[in-house]
Order: structure tokens, then C-alpha cells, then sequence
């Protein structure tokens, strides 16, 4: 009876209470009563089976049932298509995810969005083994960090995965196109649209009706979507300091913008 309380309340709660009355009578319950112990319970979240017919490119797969899935907190570099030039480090990191998964058995671990705009579930992916294929691939050098809220999960792993990576100089942080550039703050960019990481200290902050913007020079900013400001520390903190931005930049006309989700994608360098 115990063991049933216990699994039904895993279902629910992380955390439980137990209780032991006068004749010695031991209950569990998610309510605490004047003299019950907590219990902190790690729930797991449930892992689905499926088997993997094809690797896409390094970050989307497609399953025996046509289902395809994006990997969730990663993003590897294009592969050569229709849709889109090959960019490098791209087909390395397929061969990579054939690797390993293709024609196996994956786990799928959901967070709490999982469709994308594209109908792709997002979803973590997991051998057998326990190895978790998202996280590898940051590891390896061979995908960056693009955490999107509110898929959070996992996030502290992932940032630690990269951070890894790029200590080590593997995979894509050798490349070139991986390298940081310094932009001054008060001149005019002319960029190429696409990944990039700028070394650059923010002048200041505008808000427009959606986003909050970090001016960064007289043609580039970031911009925060107000949903997402909630996770970031005060923005006047970034003012006139030295960090560094990683992102898609966009443009329009002559202005070019990089929209950011999560705090990982910005980087104090205080300490250079």
C-alpha cells in the first residue's frame, strides 16, 4: 500500500509528506499535516521509445513513423539543400548523429512545448544507455547552444556542454566563421546576415512595444522579447560593460538586430 502511495504521488508531486501516527500507522500524502516529514522526491520524466529511420542534418531526425523531430537547446550548422547553402561544420555533424542513431532505438524526452512552427516535435533524445544525444553534440563541438523558452530544461547541462567545447576549441569553435569579432560602439556595421558572435559593450536600452532593446552600436542591437525579459538580470547591468553577444542577426534596410531568448547568449567579459 505504501509503494502505491509513493508511485501515485511520483506521478504528481516532487516532493511528499510522511507520517507516522500513534499506533505506528504510515501514510504519505502531497498536504503536510502538524508532525509529517518531507520527502524530496527527483521525478523522471517519462522517456518514449521509437525507432529512427533517417538523421536529416545534425539536429532533426525523422522516426519509422515519419515523425520528424528537432532536438530540443541545440542548433547545427546548415546542410547543403534547396532551402539552404551549406554552411561548415554542417555535414560533420550529420555524420556524427548517423552515426549514432540512425536505424536504432531512440528515448524521446519531452519539455513544454513540443511542436514547433514548422509541426516538428521538439523533444530531448536519449540512447539506451542513458547518453544524451543533444548534449553530445554540444560536447563535441559540432552544435551551439539556442535554448528557447519555455524549453528549459536541461539548460545548466547544455550550457556546461558547450562551455566545454569551446575550452577545448573542437568542432565548429575552430572554424573561422566561429571566431569573435569586436564591433565599436560608435560606428555603423555592414554584416552578413546569420550566426556571429560580437565582442561589444552596450550603450544603451529602448523599448519598443514587444521587445526590450541593447543598443549596441548605431546600427546593431539586441532585442529581448518582453515574455522572455522575466529571465534575464536588470539590462542596465549590461550598460557599458564588456560582453559578449551570440545570435542570428537579422536586417532591414541598413539595421541589423540580433534576437536573443536566453541569458546564455550573452557573456560578461568583465575579467578581459
Amino acid at each position: 500500500m505504501i509503494s502505491l502511495l509513493l508511485q501515485a504521488n511520483l506521478l504528481f508531486a516532487t516532493e511528499i509528506y510522511r507520517d507516522q501516527d500513534k499506533a505506528g500507522n504510515i501514510s504519505f500524502s502531497d498536504i503536510p499535516s502538524e508532525n509529517a516529514t518531507k520527502i524530496r522526491v527527483q521525478s523522471q520524466p517519462y522517456r518514449y521509445k521509437h525507432h529512427v529511420a533517417k538523421v536529416y542534418d545534425g539536429d532533426t531526425i525523422i522516426l519509422k513513423n515519419g515523425q520528424h523531430v528537432r532536438l530540443l537547446g541545440i542548433n547545427t550548422p546548415e546542410i547543403d539543400s534547396h532551402f539552404h547553402q551549406g554552411e561548415q561544420g554542417g555535414e560533420q555533424a550529420k555524420k556524427w548523429l548517423q552515426q549514432k542513431i540512425e536505424s536504432r532505438d531512440v528515448y524521446l524526452e519531452f519539455d513544454q512545448q513540443q511542436r514547433d512552427k514548422y509541426d516538428r516535435t521538439l523533444a530531448h533524445v536519449f540512447l539506451e544507455n542513458g547518453e544524451h544525444i543533444n548534449q553530445s553534440l554540444l560536447e563535441s563541438g559540432l552544435a551551439i547552444l539556442s535554448i528557447i523558452p519555455p524549453n528549459l530544461r536541461y539548460s545548466d547541462a547544455l550550457q556546461q556542454a558547450q562551455l566545454k567545447a569551446e575550452h577545448n576549441n573542437l568542432g565548429n569553435w575552430a572554424l573561422p566563421a566561429y571566431q569573435t569579432k569586436t564591433v565599436e560602439p560608435n560606428h555603423s556595421v555592414s554584416i552578413e546576415t546569420g550566426w556571429h558572435r560580437f565582442k561589444v559593450k552596450p550603450q544603451q536600452i529602448k523599448q519598443t512595444r514587444k521587445y526590450v532593446r541593447l543598443v549596441l552600436t548605431k546600427n546593431l542591437d539586441i532585442r529581448i522579447a518582453k515574455t522572455d525579459s522575466v529571465l534575464f538580470p536588470d539590462l542596465s547591468n549590461y550598460l557599458n560593460q564588456l560582453i559578449e553577444v551570440r545570435g542570428w542577426v537579422s536586417r532591414q534596410n541598413d539595421h541589423y538586430s540580433i534576437l536573443i531568448r536566453h541569458p546564455s547568449a550573452l557573456l560578461s567579459k568583465k575579467s578581459e
